[in-house]
């Protein structure tokens, strides 16, 4: 007696489309007759499994199978007052009522799957063959190389190395697709695709912001009070930048076009860098007489 169609494929009554079509491929790719010539058993599996994915497949057969209306071969069951003339057992197909004359038969069911699939082309492509699944792969990559661009040499799980090119501005979570890099096709079909995934790593100098970038500036009292000329870090590397006469911490300047470089859709980010008054790690006797005298000429600037 032919077995349930879900529990051929293995699948759960409530099981999506998705879910019957990779139980179906990852099946069907062990058990097809190209991969096991002469093997019976698994040319039975394989008629097997193509008959339960023509019922759940169709999301009308599905359904009727789910009603009782046809069986397990898509046969009407007897007694069914909405039979629709579908041939009997004993009028058509080999004994045990797979409805199939021959391997032909089988990818011609395939390839007419309701769901949708255009002429010629099933799970397996018009002529047998199938697309290689696409594979997903995760790493991390610095800061300056997801801002700034980069290529890198990624090892790959399956122990294969390829050389990947970094776009400039990628954020974490965006992906990579290196197209013919996944899966092998089936019977000449297609490689699938290569999605990489990244992760950026922190930066101890660096945050971004959109397409800016943010960073601290530490300044001496000296170079607050009178004004400097400092090296800033940019993302590009150092630029020389003019610190305001009495500058305070806090206080912002901008460095235009010094973020995240142009892109063909967006424009080159900004860098925003806040002063910070760093005094002396270790106590300064002419600083403290300084600031006492100051203090003291300025009560109102140190009052509460």
């Amino acid at each position: 007696m032919p077995r349930n169609p879900y529990d051929v494929l293995g699948v759960k009554k409530d099981a999506t489309e998705a879910d019957i079509q990779k139980a179906f491929r990852n099946m069907a790719k062990k058990l097809h007759p190209d991969l096991n010539p002469g093997d019976k058993k698994a040319e039975e599996k394989f008629k097997e499994i193509s008959v339960a994915n023509d019922i759940l497949g169709d999301d009308k057969k599905r359904a009727r199978f789910d009603r009782g209306e046809i069986d397990a071969t898509g046969q009407e069951m007897r007694g069914n007052p909405f039979a629709r003339g579908g041939p009997r057992p004993g009028q058509g197909g080999p004994q045990g009522g797979f409805g199939f004359q021959d391997m032909g038969d089988i990818f011609e069911s395939m390839f007419s799957n309701a769901r949708g699939a255009k002429a010629g082309r099933g799970p397996f492509g018009g002529s047998g063959s199938n697309r290689g699944e696409d594979e997903s792969f995760r790493f991390d990559i610095g800061f300056l190389e997801a801002v700034n661009g980069a290529k890198r040499r990624v090892s790959l799980p399956s122990g294969k190395s390829l050389d990947v090119s970094i776009p400039a501005g990628m954020t974490s979570g965006q992906t990579i697709r290196l197209k013919g890099q996944g899966a092998p096709g089936f019977n000449g079909g297609p490689a699938g695709d290569l999605l990489i995934e990244v992760k950026v790593a922190e930066h101890p100098t660096f945050k971004r912001q959109g397409r800016d970038i943010h960073a601290d500036l530490p300044v001496a009292l000296s170079q607050a009070v009178l004004g400097a000329k400092v090296d800033v870090p940019t993302i590009s590397g150092s630029v020389t930048l003019t610190v305001p006469k009495g500058s305070n911490t806090g206080s912002t300047l901008r460095l235009r076009g010094k973020g995240v470089p142009a892109s063909k859709t967006e424009a080159a980010g900004d860098q925003y860098v806040t002063i910070k008054i760093m005094l002396p790690s270790t106590p300064d006797a002419d600083l403290e007489t300084w600031a006492r005298n100051w203090a003291e000429k300025h009560p109102s600037e140190t009052s509460e």
